[in-house]
């Protein structure tokens, strides 16, 4: 491994080698269709270093057991594991552990939040604010909890440049709202919400908050305590750990008063026919056999990060998000979809005359891979009035060399769509 140790005190970093970084990388050694593969689609899935690689594959060839369910040896070894990983994710989010609820991504998470605690509490009368720029993840929820409750959807809009209206969104926390859903940082508009301050003024006036971290914290460091908010869920496989990973951050208090959304192993303390008695948070919404190995290659990509450290990854990747914006503005008919000052690597974009799937497919052809679509936010793009755009999504292991390499891909796709 190339990287510093993980608990070094990242004032005491020199700068990182990212050339040796990219080498902790298999996959982006490889060709496609006869190219240097150009991967700028991690804000769809991140790419895994070898070392993730290898705690999985060591898991499975040493330790393989169910966690907490067995006293021999493998058990043992595979619920310490386990639930270490816990312990790291609680550290680097700045949370308790025994308030993290493990689970396979953003998408369970919220709808965690919306079956256990919002289906038992909303009724009619009660409304919902959710922003225009959500994942669909942050969406639907509320949606089928609304349908069941009779609770209504208002929408918190954005302005042109991809940034939240505050003052709309403020003046939108009328008396009558019980939950405020909230991205971290968009997806399509690489837009980095205000969190602690919206969660502060939510909080003033006791509606409860919900906010999705899963394009957040894979790429700056997270204090979850700092935003103040009641609900944090993030993904996995977007930090650089295996798919079917993720969790779900709650007040100790609220995961106290909830109901289990789902009923198994785990989650029980004793079963009778007379009745259950649950377990504890978090366990008692963990039911089931989890992703032991890919939480153990999440606990791996965790360490990884650390070892950067996550100023480093912000730093690197501003520094890359300026390069390919700036190389876009220079070509003539790109649009690119959200300006916000505070802005992740994610850049959304249109050819003058050209499809989004054809632009992607002929990139494909020239090895770059970007994600073309509605990215699980049709009523975004339905803002901009665009049936779809391309997203180029950048992380620390790219390179300048790899934008100009996509600049030049575009040039050349450009001419023959022309």
């Amino acid at each position: 491994m190339s990287m510093p140790q993980p608990d070094a005190p990242e004032t005491m970093r020199q700068d990182v080698d990212w050339a040796r970084v990219r080498e902790d990388f298999p996959l982006l050694g490889r060709t496609v269709h006869g190219k240097s593969l150009v991967y700028l689609d991690s804000a769809n899935t991140g790419q895994k270093p070898a070392a993730v690689i290898e705690a999985v594959d060591d898991f499975y060839r040493r330790h393989n057991a169910n966690v907490s369910r067995a006293v021999h040896a493998l058990g043992s070894e595979a619920t310490e594991a386990y639930e270490g990983v816990r312990g790291k994710l609680a550290r680097f989010l700045n949370v308790r552990a025994d308030e993290l609820v493990l689970c396979s991504g953003t998408t369970f998470a919220i709808n965690l939040v919306a079956y256990s605690w919002a289906l038992p509490r909303l009724q009619a009368g009660d409304t919902i604010l959710v922003s225009r720029m959500e994942h669909h993840a942050n969406i639907v929820p509320w949606q089928l909890v609304a349908q069941r409750t009779g609770a209504t959807i208002r929408v918190a809009e954005i302005r042109e440049d991809g940034t939240l209206d505050l003052d709309a969104l403020r003046t939108a926390m009328t008396p009558d709202v019980k939950l405020l859903a909230v991205t971290h940082v968009s997806n399509v508009l690489g837009t980095v919400n205000p969190v602690r301050e919206i969660c502060r003024e939510a909080r003033r006036r006791g509606i409860t908050t919900v906010v999705d971290g899963s394009q957040a914290v894979p790429h700056r460091a997270v204090d979850v305590a700092a935003i103040g908010c009641d609900f944090y869920a993030f993904t996995g496989h977007k930090m650089c750990g295996p798919t079917g990973t993720g969790a779900l951050w709650a007040r100790r208090e609220l995961l106290a008063t909830m109901p289990p959304f789902l009923g198994g192993g785990e989650m029980i303390r004793e079963v009778s026919f007379e009745g259950t008695v649950f377990n504890d948070p978090p366990q008692k919404f963990e039911a089931g056999t989890p992703n032991i190995a890919g939480f153990i290659g999440l606990g791996a990509a965790v360490d990884y990060l650390q070892g950067i450290g996550m100023a480093h990854v912000e730093a690197r990747e501003a520094e890359l998000l300026a390069h390919l914006t700036g190389a876009l503005d220079a070509l003539d008919g790109v649009r690119i979809f959200g300006r916000a000052p505070e802005k992740a690597a994610v850049v959304s974009f249109l050819v003058e005359g050209a499809h989004a799937h054809d632009l992607a497919t002929l990139l494909d052809l020239e090895g770059v891979a970007v994600r073309s679509g509605q990215h699980c936010a049709h009523p975004l793009l339905q803002f901009y009035g665009v049936a779809a755009t391309c997203r180029a999504s950048l992380a620390f292991y790219n390179t300048h060399a790899e934008i100009d390499a996509f600049v030049a891909a575009l040039e050349k796709v450009r001419r023959l769509l022309g």
